[in-house]
């Protein structure tokens, strides 16, 4: 995998790249210039960009659009400190196929990225909150998601709202008790059963339909009380 980072922050941009880069994902440039930036990615021709959403001469928002408009097949992913809901949703309108944030598990990231190589669109799980209250009010089967909740088994349930608080495979396994191939494989079953293709869709979901909150008391319950 090869990785182009346009971030201003010279720390940041430094210590991701070691990170990146001791895991076997080559970074082809690391620059904090976005009109440098914006030169090399037509000269490298990445797998994947990373960018920065604040940066001082332009926004990550238009650096997205110039991008996107001389590259329409690549991916590119914002990577931000900011959850704001409008910045999620410009973002994605603008094209990018990811917005993930920067306090993110390294594992998760290094998932991510692999995601959005593959044409997925990824948003960090964290951000379900901020989807689910913009898609409020937009058209949706009755009889799609909330119909299929019903076949999910009591421990995909349990793992959907792992999901839907942000958690990798390798910390829910932790919380379980299981391992991470076990989550991975319930993860699976989770989206076949939803209809849905990312784990980000599956946390909309349940944020949407307050799954979690509602079981709540039952999963923490004593035994005898169930």
């Amino acid at each position: 995998m090869r990785v182009l980072l346009i971030d201003d922050h010279a720390l940041f941009r430094f210590g991701l790249q070691e990170l990146l880069e001791r895991r076997g994902i080559e970074v082809v440039a690391a620059l904090g210039d976005c009109a440098a930036g914006v030169r090399r990615v037509a000269e490298t021709q990445p797998d994947v960009v990373l960018l920065d959403m604040r940066m001082p001469e332009r926004s990550g928002i238009d650096v997205l659009r110039e991008l996107r408009a001389k590259h329409p097949r690549m991916p590119i992913a914002m990577l931000t400190t900011s959850a704001e809901e409008r910045d999620v949703i410009e973002s994605l309108q603008g094209g990018a196929q990811g917005y993930l944030l920067k306090d993110m598990e390294p594992d998760a990231l290094i998932e991510a990225l692999g995601d959005i190589v593959q044409g997925r669109t990824v948003v960090a799980p964290e951000l379900a909150g901020v989807l689910a209250r913009a898609v409020q009010g937009e058209a949706r089967g009755t009889e799609g998601p909330r119909g299929r909740i019903a076949d999910l088994t009591p421990r995909e349930q349990e793992i959907l709202c792992h999901l839907a608080e942000g958690q990798s495979n390798k910390t829910i396994g932790r919380r379980l008790g299981i391992s991470d191939g076990t989550v991975k494989l319930h993860v699976k079953s989770i989206l076949r059963k939803l209809d849905v293709h990312s784990r980000v869709e599956a946390a909309v979901i349940a944020v949407e339909r307050d799954l979690c909150e509602r079981g709540l008391a039952e999963r923490t319950a004593p035994r005898d009380q169930r």
